[in-house]
């Protein structure tokens, strides 16, 4: 076995927990993510520690031996200590063995030697230990050839995939965020054991498969993640509403494109232009209505009229179901899948200044993301295809930088208050307020009059006096004077 001496003479952390262990008369050791981190040259500043003892009072004797610097929190109902330290969270946990009920994942825990924490671990990978104790100092424990696994890049259950996944069943989404994370395979026979007991992903809280779901949406390629999820029968029972976008129906010999497979391919294509979350919730969600709007047509062929406005009446739904947050990030979502088509039908030349501005005005701040979505929603197999629809976009956001320019509709506010109204007119707060201000803001829009004070100013004194509103006389002067 490998030995890891010189690295753990890089980090003061491990002699301090060594001279600590020793102190107490305890063994322990390093296991888990810094473990396989660590041998896969993957940098990490969360360092777990366990021990055959109390990891309660290992962590206190730590902590006291870092000094006031060192934040300890302890779990005493779960026996699990926490140090937070210059950067670094060190965790510290006893050995312990567990037995599971069926219908729960919150484990029966035993006191247990290393042999049987290594035994409860998700995978072989974070199965492997690294010795701090005095015989055996920086040797690697590695009882099920977790070491093997990472040269094979391959994920695989220590125990019979059966036993970790009906204990555990967090572990399977977890098999596939770490495949995705790591580009691995996951072992033909661990798969199989996701497959056989994928139902049992029901007594997770959805909080938690909420979280695996955005770290896998999170990687450098999540279709890989989705595919496995997919092919798993997961994706179905966390996600129905994204499996329904797959298949390909013909009538009359014309089909459609498979749109779960096409979805993939936006959201791999979005992350290589950006790697916010929720602008990739965006692209998983731009098509999320197109089953429920498909419809044949003799002439046409197939549509999905109104696909992009009912997407959007789906997203709070959607986000909601998945715990995920119902606030500005979830409109700013549901902003970008009912604006989705929106760019494209601007690349025509004969496309006026008005169409522009009222993009402009609906997207406000977001509309270099949306631009940023319609190039990923490209997934033409024909590369010239692919160069003359980028390059139309190019055109379109070219006329989008001279009309906010000129115009400043991206960050609009109205020249115009209700306030300002109020006092013109020198009437009470009512409806007609919100109507002379819609009026400005549709003028604006149409290029009628320009986005200035002044031409907004005398626009409400017209407005005004065609419903029968008179202004005092000092405005009706001063907008003389202006």
């Amino acid at each position: 076995m490998p030995t890891y001496k010189d690295h753990l003479s890089s980090l003061s952390i491990f002699s301090t927990v060594s001279q600590a262990a020793k102190a107490l008369g305890i063994d322990v050791y390093v296991v888990g993510g810094y473990v396989r981190d660590l041998i896969l040259k993957r940098p990490s500043k969360d360092i777990d520690f366990v021990c055959i003892g109390s990891g309660i009072e290992l962590a206190k004797e730590v902590a006291q031996s870092l000094g006031e610097n060192a934040h300890l929190s302890t779990f005493k109902n779960f026996g699990t200590a926490a140090i937070h330290y210059e950067g670094f969270e060190y965790e510290f946990v006893g050995a312990r063995k567990e037995s599971y009920r069926k219908d729960s994942r919150n484990p029966i825990v035993e006191d247990g030697t290393l042999e049987d924490d290594q035994n409860r671990r998700d995978f072989t990978i974070n199965a492997m230990a690294i010795s701090l104790n005095e015989a055996n100092y920086g040797e690697l424990l590695d009882p099920f050839n977790g070491m093997e696994d990472i040269r094979s890049m391959l994920m695989r259950t220590p125990l019979e995939p059966g036993i970790t996944f009906s204990d555990d069943p967090l572990r399977m989404l977890r098999a596939i965020r770490f495949a995705s994370q790591l580009h691995f395979d996951i072992e033909p026979d661990t798969f199989d054991g996701i497959i056989r007991h994928a139902d049992r992903i029901s007594i997770i809280s959805q909080e938690r498969i909420t979280d695996e779901l955005n770290k896998i949406i999170l990687t450098d390629k999540p279709s890989y993640g989705f595919q496995l999820l997919f092919h798993s029968g997961l994706l179905k029972l966390i996600f129905p509403e994204m499996v329904d976008l797959q298949g390909v129906e013909k009538i009359n010999g014309k089909g459609h494109k498979d749109n779960f497979y096409h979805t993939l391919q936006v959201l791999d294509n979005i992350c290589e232009m950006t790697d916010d979350l929720w602008l990739r919730w965006a692209a998983i969600l731009h098509d999320i209505a197109k089953p429920a709007t498909q419809r044949f047509n003799e002439k046409v062929g197939w549509t999905f009229h109104g696909h992009e406005d009912l997407g959007a009446k789906w997203v709070p739904g959607i986000f909601k179901k998945l715990k995920l947050p119902l606030d500005e990030r979830m409109k700013y979502v549901q902003k970008l899948v009912k604006l989705h088509l929106r760019p494209i039908a601007l690349v025509n030349d004969k496309v006026t200044d008005s169409a522009v501005r009222r993009m402009v005005f609906e997207a406000g701040k977001d509309v270099d993301d949306l631009m940023t979505l319609c190039k990923a929603d490209v997934t033409s197999k024909n590369p010239e295809r692919v160069k003359r629809y980028r390059g139309n976009f190019k055109k379109v956001e070219q006329k989008i930088k001279e009309v906010e320019e000129r115009d400043r509709i991206m960050n609009f506010h109205p020249p115009v208050s209700g306030d300002q109204i109020i006092e013109v007119f020198d009437i009470k707060p009512s409806r007609i307020i919100g109507d002379i201000k819609t009026e400005i803001k549709e003028a604006i829009l149409d290029g009628r009059i320009k986005n200035d004070e002044k031409e907004a100013f005398d626009l409400m004194l017209k407005i005004g006096k065609k419903h029968g509103l008179i202004a005092r006389d000092k405005y009706i002067s001063a907008s003389k004077d202006k």
